[in-house]
């Protein structure tokens, strides 16, 4: 395995001095190191990956020098349009360093959502006329002719990362606020609190496995939720799309800060429409907690002023057990104007045992269809 270390230094000691992605999972090591060595200004954590590009095209219209972009190759979707509409040899012509982590490469085990993408990694950047290697043992010279390679024709070139490339390096520096509330302990006050015939809509990520394994817990069985196991910061939109087409049942979306950042602008559209029957909550802990703890801006942000201004008619922020039940008891009981959003400030981590949904991803789609389609 490749030391995180070793690895930006020679990135560094080969001229590339700037950062900027969304932390995945099979990187969060060297984005750990990034974090923790690299100034702030240099490692920027977008709120996704196409705005990582654009800040490295403005990082090397500033300076003349190249940028590196690192992400998950589900990311590669968000890029599609600023690497060929900017950066390519066709239009600007910008050299860029590209780092992806290979989630769902095929034949080795991964989760369900990562199984198309992992098969088309490599065909999509072939598409894109983006030259790549995968890492091995020989990295250092890889890496120095993936260099060589974007100087000698300004162009973009890209590092495919499989799993277990890097050695373990844990972040050291960064910390928030150690809330009254756990994200799973608030998860199953906000679940308490629903009514019988509420579907839920939850994120990627943790929120999601934590839902699946309360109503586990609860036997509940799982034909109300829609646990977005891909496709990260559209779950909000899929809550407004239900909502708009059944205003007799409620909504209630499960978001986390980093989804919630990822396409901010689907506030906007849900402010518009303001449905009285969607509820909007978001489990802000500051971090991609999923892959590895990396800062978002979450908890700097006044996500309740945002979602005000964009014409959400219901919005408050908690950080307690009983804040958090009062806000619920209003949406339950409160005759609501529009849409209502719930901020709920919550601890980083997760139990170590928390497991994953059993169920297949088209089996929780045809469960809430049966229940939904009547």
């Amino acid at each position: 395995m490749i030391a995180p270390k070793d690895f930006i230094e020679t990135l560094r000691a080969g001229g590339i001095e700037f950062f900027a992605g969304v932390p995945d999972s099979l990187l969060k090591n060297i984005c750990a190191y990034i974090t923790d060595n690299i100034p702030r200004e240099n490692n920027i954590i977008a709120a996704n990956e196409g705005n990582a590009v654009g800040l490295a095209a403005g990082y090397h219209l500033a300076t003349g020098k190249v940028g590196c972009v690192y992400m998950q190759n589900s990311g590669e979707g968000n890029i599609v349009n600023p690497l060929l509409s900017l950066m390519d040899a066709d239009v600007y012509k910008m050299p860029l360093l590209l780092i992806i982590g290979w989630r769902g490469e095929p034949g080795v085990h991964d989760e369900p959502q990562h199984v198309k993408q992992g098969k088309v990694t490599l065909s999509l950047l072939e598409t894109m006329g983006v030259p790549y290697v995968v890492l091995d043992e020989n990295w250092h010279n890889q890496v120095a002719e993936a260099l060589q390679a974007i100087q000698s024709c300004n162009g973009i070139y890209a590092l495919i990362v499989r799993q277990g490339t890097f050695d373990e390096y844990k972040l050291q520096n960064h910390q928030t606020q150690e809330w009254a509330l756990s994200r799973e302990e608030a998860i199953k006050i906000v679940v308490d609190k629903l009514r019988e015939d509420d579907i839920v809509v939850s994120t990627t990520g943790m929120i999601s496995r934590e839902l699946f394994e309360y109503r586990e817990a609860k036997e509940q069985g799982h034909a109300h939720d829609f646990l977005t196991v891909g496709s990260m910061g559209h779950a909000s939109q899929i809550a407004l799309g239900i909502a708009l087409q059944k205003p007799n049942r409620r909504v209630i979306v499960f978001d986390g800060d980093g989804a919630m950042l990822m396409h901010m602008g689907g506030m906007a559209i849900i402010g518009d429409y303001n449905p009285k029957n969607l509820v909007h909550v978001i489990f802000n802990n500051g971090a991609h907690d999923s892959v590895g703890g990396q800062p978002t801006v979450g908890q700097k942000i006044k996500v309740e002023a945002i979602a005000k201004a964009v014409g959400y008619a219901d919005v408050v922020s908690v950080d307690s057990p009983m804040a958090l039940m009062f806000a619920m008891n209003h949406v339950n009981n409160a005759v609501m104007d529009g849409v209502s959003l719930i901020n709920v400030n919550v601890r980083k981590g997760n139990r170590k045992d928390l497991g994953r949904p059993t169920t297949a991803p088209q089996q929780n789609k045809e469960a809430l269809m049966n229940e939904l389609v009547k």
